[in-house]
């Protein structure tokens, strides 16, 4: 994982934004396959100073959707709305 600075919107919202490394095995035609890949991603709001906090290298699993960076944009952003260190 890399982190950004926390910034703040013109409303006044904090905003992080990281980029977060996944790797799993995934079973597919069944057949074990290894999925690894980069996401840019964003917390905004409260949960966004909990983000800044998270040291990097520990493994966490994140919840949140996937939208596209603005209206325009064919490249897409994981926003997260909660996460918690897994062991």
């Amino acid at each position: 994982m890399e982190k950004g600075v926390l910034r703040y919107t013109p409303a006044g919202i904090p905003i992080a934004s990281a980029i977060l490394t996944h790797s799993s095995q995934q079973t597919e035609a069944n057949t074990k396959r290894l999925v690894e890949f980069e996401i840019s991603a964003i917390a905004a709001g409260e949960i966004s100073k909990r983000f800044m906090d998270i040291e990097l290298g520990v493994v966490m699993a994140f919840t949140g959707f996937v939208s596209r960076k603005n209206r325009n944009s064919k490249s897409l952003v994981f926003h997260i709305v909660e996460f918690e260190a897994t062991t």
